[in-house]
């Protein structure tokens, strides 16, 4: 029987601020096998992107278990985690997050100078990774001579560049156009046909339709978790 990539068991997260408790995540559970495609959606507030910085250990969990490949994540010391950040886990997120004035081969290099990786191996790693989100012939511009859905596709590939296990993927069309947006999740679809595990945070259903199953967050609940058939396919949207 597979064995879970990811298992969270009633998972809380619980803010203190100025006006008191904020209760983000109430006993959120579910497990992702590797190679799975899962959308996460929810309206604004219902505590999704709390429960990715939960699963990309970015944060930890008031209360609940949370077992990353098979171990217990609150006995993961600091490096193991910066380490499981790094190596394990790639982020793609809204805002890009990208170096400005630096190239477009020096930013997908980047994940690279905190791993355990050859120096003499990088430029070829960041140079298949760029070459995978078809941007080999902006592989010398700096960011800001890049459109946004370019920009997007930068952040892929520096997602990409160590090979992770799983892509967490926050809003990544968000930002886009519909043409951007689809090219965007064409390229995420494609890495999930080659094995990568994706889970995808989104707000839209016309995003959430790429991934094979779906889970619903309200109010910080798991509202629904259920298999849906793809209803978008890689092509809809041509250069």
């Amino acid at each position: 029987m597979q064995k879970p990539l990811i298992s969270v068991k009633d998972i809380e997260k619980t803010y203190n601020d100025e006006g008191g408790e904020t209760r983000a995540l109430r006993g959120v559970s579910f497990d992702v096998n590797p190679g799975e495609f899962i959308a996460i959606m929810g309206p604004s507030g219902s505590g999704k992107s709390t429960l990715l910085h939960m699963l990309g250990f970015l944060d930890r969990p008031t209360k609940g278990e949370y077992k990353f490949s098979g171990r217990i994540a609150s006995n993961f010391s600091d490096d193991e985690q910066a380490h499981l950040r790094n190596e394990k886990i790639g982020f793609v997120f809204q805002a890009f997050n990208l170096l400005p004035k630096t190239s477009v081969l020096d930013n997908v290099k980047l994940p690279l100078f905190y791993s355990d990786i050859e120096e003499s191996k990088w430029n070829d790693l960041a140079t298949r990774a760029i070459n995978s989100v078809d941007l080999s012939h902006r592989i010398h511009h700096e960011t800001q001579q890049l459109s946004i859905g370019e920009k997007q596709r930068v952040s892929i590939a520096r997602a990409l560049v160590t090979d992770p296990d799983v892509i967490f993927a926050d809003e990544p069309t968000g930002n886009l156009d519909s043409k951007s947006g689809g090219l965007i999740m064409d390229i995420i679809k494609r890495l999930h046909y080659k094995g990568k595990t994706i889970i995808l945070i989104t707000h839209e259903t016309y995003t959430a339709g790429y991934a094979d199953r779906m889970i619903k967050i309200r109010d910080g609940k798991v509202e629904s978790d259920e298999k849906i058939e793809s209803s978008r396919k890689i092509g809809e949207f041509k250069k």
